[in-house]
Order: structure tokens, then C-alpha cells, then sequence
């Protein structure tokens, strides 16, 4: 195989892994609520669900291991415990809801079945490919992605085309967050510390490789798969915020509809009743490669963990397709909900840790990941419990933290944690 067709395949079966539910429901109602913001919500969004995920591709890039390369430098109980968490979060929140966005748009509209049905065929088609996992960057990269493609490009070019361009007043006071947190629920962030690795294992299983280094190969894959991205979510948005008044105003979607009702109106309305077969198509294949993409993970990682044992590897992928099945009869809006809360601990700590390991050796040593990585923590804490509903008993602390209003409240320590380890290294060594 070439390099050029390795690349491709390659930044195809990285797109696939990381499209799923999340970035296809996500970005129209963002664009719908934007109205004529709908650029200022782009660039959010795309800083956490484009860029950030990227950044995770190139550490693992760099790094040429596993999720707990990525924080074994603060300590290796951290890193350990760390891994366990993120991957016990990934299949029970955004890989179950992506059987409940499949069932929510692709079959209960055309089978009115009941969700436990949906859930439990899905997740064992998820299994079976897991346990071909070898075959994987073949499956995502030359049939199945190339397919979600067309498919998106075609439900954006047509609906695009056939808008009549009335926007909604913008719902947002302030744009540019809205979109940053709306991209913490995509999970990527999270998503490239999980399908790095998978892509990593998967490339090694390979016989046949132009690349002596999967270094180069998987930093050229990242860029393609993060433009294709960017497209993507940049075509989403607008058609939510173009078509979003048409929508509206033609009374087919209600005023209090939910994510899946949205993208199925918009489909509806643009391509007639082709766009629903077209809807169904996508949403299928795009949830399904993330699903196969995050259980192959978690595998692959509790593989290691006990000595590759193959075992583990089946027993793992098991459970995952089984915590699957009962979280995927939940609504897809109900799992978002309670994804809420965790993402804004686990989030701050995963990208410090992302940046982390992009940076020079010098300006990352244990010192500077363990003292950033604490910071990052503490000043997660007040964001945390204010989306359990204690945002009052942290008025005040809040208050006090730079950018605390926007949940952002870590950003400023974290980067100024950073600076002063690294000045106080270099006045030590001077």
C-alpha cells in the first residue's frame, strides 16, 4: 500500500471514530439557537471538538502508547486510576448514546420498536467487529466512512442550496462559550485519548506498512480527519441556523424540540422523505464506527492491563456492549444530561494533560504535569458542584476566579501553574 492511500485510510477510519452521535446532533441545534451568531458558536465549538482532539492525536502521535502514557507522569496511580475512569465514562455515556440517537432518528420514526430492541441488536453487531478489531482500520477507512461522507455532504449541499436563509434571533448572550461547552459534549477531547490508542494497536496489527514511523502517518491523519471535521461541523451549523427559521416557522418541529427531533426536521424539510432514509443511513453508520471505536478501547486497554491476555480483551468487550445495551434504551437528551457533571471535571483534567504532552520535555517535566494537573483539579471543583445544583454555596469563590462565570474557572490557574514551574526550574538550574 502507498503512503497517499495509507494516509487516506487512515484519516478516514480516525474521522469515523471520532463522528458520532454527539457531532451530528450537536452542531444543528447549536446553529438553530446561534441565529445569526452561528460563526462566533463555530469557533467555540470547533476549539474543543476540532482543535483540542487533534492536539490529543499528535501526543499520541509523539508518544507511541497507550491512554496511560498520557499521565504517568504525574504518577502511575494516577494514570491508572485516571484511565479507569475515562474509559468506564466512555461506555457508559457517549457510547450508549449512540444507540439512543440511532434508535431516537434512524428506527423508531420508520418501526415505532421499542428501544431495548434497538439497543441490544446494535451493541452485538458492536461486538462482533470488536472481535475482529485487527480488520478495523480497513472497515472504517475504505467502506464505511467513505459512505457517512457523501451522505453529510450530501444532507448539507442540498440543504444549504434549498434554504431560504431566515435566521432566528440568537438565543446566546455569549456565543464563543456557548459553543466551547456544547463541544465538551461531543467527548472528543476525551475521544483522542481513547481512539488514538485504538488506532495505534489497530496499525501495529497491521503486516504492511509504507511507514516505518506511525508517528508521521497518524500526525497526517489527524490533520485530514480535523479538516474533515471542521467541514462538517461548519456545514451543520449554518444549515441549523439557515434552515432553523423554516423549520420553525412551518410548525414541523415544536418550539421546545429536542436534538434528534431538530436534525430529523431539517432533513425532513430540506430532501422531502429521501432526507429521513438519507438521516437514517448516517446517524447508523457514524454512531456505530464511534461505538466499535470507544469498546475497542476499553478493551484494548484492559488487555494490557493483565498481561494481553485475550481474555480480558472478550471479557471487556462483553461488558461494554452489555453496559450498552441498558444505557442505550435512555433517550439521547437524558444522556446528555447527565454527562454534564462529569464533563466539567474530567474535561479540564484531560486536556491539561493533552497539552501537556504536546509540549518540549523541558517545559514537561513530572514537576510541571503533577503541579498543573492538581490546579486544573481544584479549580474544577466550584464548576463541578454548580451543575449538580450548588452553584450558590460557590457564589463566592467563584467570584474570586478568572473566568469562573463561563466554567472556565481552570483555564487562568492552570496556565499560570505552568508558567511559574517552568520559571521556577529555569532560576534553580541558573
Amino acid at each position: 500500500m502507498n503512503k497517499t492511500k495509507e494516509i487516506w485510510i487512515t484519516s478516514f477510519a480516525l474521522f469515523s471514530l471520532f463522528f458520532g452521535a454527539g457531532n451530528l446532533l450537536l452542531p444543528p441545534m447549536l446553529g438553530y439557537k446561534a441565529g445569526g451568531m452561528w460563526i462566533w458558536v463555530l469557533l467555540g465549538f470547533c476549539l474543543t471538538a476540532v482543535i483540542i482532539p487533534i492536539v490529543g492525536i499528535f501526543a499520541h502521535a509523539k508518544l507511541q502508547g497507550t491512554m496511560f502514557d498520557f499521565g504517568k507522569k504525574v504518577s502511575p496511580i494516577f494514570s491508572l486510576v485516571y484511565c479507569v475512569i475515562i474509559y468506564l465514562i466512555s461506555i457508559s455515556i457517549p457510547s450508549p448514546r449512540t444507540a439512543s440517537a440511532v434508535h431516537e432518528i434512524a428506527i423508531y420514526p420508520w418501526f415505532g420498536s421499542e428501544a431495548i430492541y434497538t439497543s441490544s441488536i446494535y451493541f452485538f453487531a458492536v461486538f462482533i467487529v470488536v472481535l475482529n478489531r485487527s480488520k478495523l482500520i480497513n472497515l472504517l477507512g475504505k467502506y464505511l466512512t467513505p459512505l457517512i461522507v457523501v451522505i453529510l455532504f450530501l444532507v448539507i449541499g442540498i440543504g444549504l442550496y434549498s434554504s431560504e436563509m431566515l435566521m432566528n434571533k440568537s438565543q446566546f448572550t455569549h456565543p464563543l462559550v456557548d459553543g466551547v461547552l456544547e463541544g465538551y459534549q461531543t467527548f472528543d477531547a476525551i475521544g483522542a485519548v481513547v481512539v488514538g490508542g485504538v488506532i495505534i494497536v489497530s496499525l501495529n496489527l497491521q503486516k504492511e506498512s509504507s511507514f516505518k514511523n506511525h508517528g508521521e502517518l497518524i500526525r497526517k491523519a489527524g490533520l485530514f480527519a480535523g479538516l474533515g471535521l471542521f467541514v462538517i461541523y461548519a456545514g451543520l451549523i449554518a444549515v441549523g441556523s439557515f434552515y432553523g427559521a423554516d423549520i420553525f416557522i412551518d410548525g414541523s418541529v415544536s418550539a421546545d424540540m429536542q436534538r434528534a427531533n431538530l436534525l430529523r426536521g431539517l432533513s425532513q424539510s430540506t430532501l422531502g422523505n429521501i432526507g429521513n432514509v438519507f438521516l437514517s443511513t448516517l446517524i447508523t453508520l457514524a454512531c456505530f464506527t464511534t461505538a466499535i471505536g470507544i469498546v475497542t478501547g476499553t478493551a484494548d486497554y484492559f488487555k494490557g492491563l493483565f498481561n494481553q491476555s485475550n481474555k480480558a480483551f472478550v471479557l471487556t468487550a462483553f461488558i461494554a456492549s452489555a453496559i450498552g445495551i441498558l444505557i442505550g434504551q435512555l433517550n439521547f437528551h437524558d444522556i446528555v444530561m447527565i454527562a454534564i457533571p462529569v464533563l466539567m471535571i474530567v474535561y479540564p483534567i484531560t486536556i491539561v494533560l493533552i497539552v501537556l504532552n504536546v509540549l518540549p520535555e523541558k517545559y514537561a517535566t513530572k514537576e510541571v504535569f503533577r503541579s498543573v494537573v492538581l490546579t486544573a483539579i481544584l479549580f474544577s471543583v466550584p464548576d463541578f458542584f454548580s451543575t449538580l445544583g450548588y452553584a450558590s454555596e460557590f457564589e463566592v469563590i467563584k467570584d474570586y476566579i478568572p473566568l469562573s462565570t463561563y466554567s472556565f474557572g481552570w483555564v487562568l490557574p492552570s496556565l499560570l501553574t505552568l508558567i511559574l514551574v517552568n520559571l521556577l526550574k529555569q532560576t534553580k538550574t541558573i
